[in-house]
C-alpha cells in the first residue's frame, strides 16, 4: 500500500445552487412562493434570495505535517518559507439530496477506510458552523476517535479586518499593523486575550453599540470558538490551519459549473452534475466509466444472449469483446 501522510484531513461545506422553485426544500419554498417577482423572464439583482438549495460539500485527503511558527504565517515572502506538502489523495464530493448529517457521516467512513485502526492524526477543519461542529463532535464520539477540530484561520482574519477597521481607516497602514499584531498573538495561542484587549480599547474610546459592532462580533467570535483556535499547538504539531481545499472544492466543483446567469436547476439534474463532477475532480472518472460500461454491455447485450444464441427474437447474433 502507499505510505500516505501522517495526517488525515475532513472538512466539509455548504455552498447553494439556484433552483426551480418545485425542487426547494419545503421552508425555503414557502418563502418563495410569497415573495413577488419583479421580472417574469429572470431574477434581478437581489431575487436570489428564498431560490437556492443548499449543497453539502465534504472533502477528504491526506496530508504529510508542516511545522511552522507564527511569524512564518505572516511572512509574506514565500520565498523563505520551506516547501508547502501537497494533499494527497484528495476525494471531493456534494450532495443536493443528502442531508448534512449523511453527507459528513460519509466523509468519517472515507477516513475510516483509509485508516482503520486510527493510526494518522484525525483534522476536522470548519468555518464556525454550528450544524456541522454538531455534527463532527457527535460522529467523533460514536466511532471513538480522537478528532481535533480546528477553526479556519482565514475566518479568522476576516473578522480581524473589519474590527480593526473600527479603530483606523480602511487601507491604511495602522489598520495593517494592528490586524498583523493580532493575528500573531492568535497564533501564539491568546485569542482570549486579544478579545478582551480590542473590546476594552473599544471601551476606552467611548464607542457606540453601533460604532463597535464588528468589534464586538470579532470578540464573540474568538470567545465562542476558542477551543478550536489552539493555533500554537496546531502549528508546532504541522497541522493545517486553512480550509482551502473545501473552499476551493465549493468554487470549480459547484460555483463555476451550476451557478451561471439564468440558471434554475432541477434536483434530478443538479444531483447527477454533482455527482459526475466529483468524479472528475477526485481522479475517479476513468475507473467509473470502466465500471459504467462495464454495466451497460450487462444490460443491453449479454442479458439477450445465452451461450452465443439470441434470447429474443429477431436480435442478431454479434461478436463483441468481454472487456468493457
Amino acid at each position: 500500500m502507499e505510505q500516505t501522510g501522517e495526517i488525515i484531513v475532513i472538512s466539509a461545506d455548504g455552498k447553494g445552487v439556484v433552483m426551480r422553485k418545485e425542487d426547494l426544500r419545503p421552508n425555503t419554498q414557502k418563502r418563495a412562493i410569497a415573495t413577488p417577482k419583479k421580472l417574469e423572464k429572470r431574477l434581478t439583482k437581489g431575487e436570489k434570495r428564498n431560490s437556492k438549495r443548499m449543497a453539502t460539500v465534504a472533502a477528504v485527503y491526506t496530508i504529510k505535517p508542516f511545522i511552522r511558527t507564527p511569524q512564518q504565517i505572516l511572512n509574506s515572502k514565500e520565498s523563505d518559507n520551506p516547501k508547502r506538502p501537497r494533499p494527497e489523495g484528495k476525494r471531493v464530493w456534494a450532495s443536493l439530496v443528502k442531508e448534512p448529517q449523511t453527507v459528513i457521516a460519509e466523509a468519517f467512513d472515507e477516513a475510516l477506510y483509509r485508516d482503520p485502526n486510527q493510526q494518522k492524526n484525525w483534522i476536522a477543519l470548519v468555518d464556525g458552523n454550528k450544524t456541522q461542529l454538531r455534527l463532527l463532535k457527535e460522529l467523533a464520539q460514536k466511532h471513538n476517535i480522537k478528532l481535533t477540530i480546528v477553526l479556519d484561520i482565514i475566518h479568522v482574519i476576516e473578522y480581524l479586518w473589519k474590527a480593526a477597521f473600527v479603530f483606523h481607516s480602511p487601507s491604511s497602514k495602522q489598520a495593517e499593523d494592528w490586524m498583523s499584531e493580532r493575528l500573531l498573538r492568535i497564533l501564539q495561542g491568546q485569542s482570549s486575550l486579544v478579545a478582551a484587549g480590542m473590546r476594552r480599547s473599544a471601551t476606552l474610546r467611548e464607542l457606540q453599540s453601533e460604532q463597535r459592532l464588528s468589534v464586538d462580533k470579532c470578540a464573540n467570535y474568538l470567545l465562542n470558538y476558542r477551543a478550536f483556535l489552539k493555533y500554537d499547538d496546531y502549528l508546532a504539531a504541522g497541522f493545517p490551519i486553512a480550509t482551502g481545499v473545501i473552499e476551493g472544492a465549493c468554487r470549480y466543483l459547484i460555483k463555476d459549473r451550476m451557478d451561471i446567469t439564468g440558471a434554475r436547476w432541477s434536483l434530478e439534474g443538479a444531483e447527477a452534475v454533482l455527482r459526475l463532477r466529483s468524479l472528475h475532480v477526485s481522479d475517479d472518472w476513468n475507473e467509473y466509466w470502466c465500471f459504467h460500461l462495464h454495466l451497460e454491455r450487462q444490460r443491453h447485450h449479454l442479458t439477450l444472449y445465452q451461450a452465443g444464441i439470441p434470447l429474443l427474437k429477431g436480435v442478431t447474433q454479434a461478436r463483441c469483446s468481454t472487456t468493457p
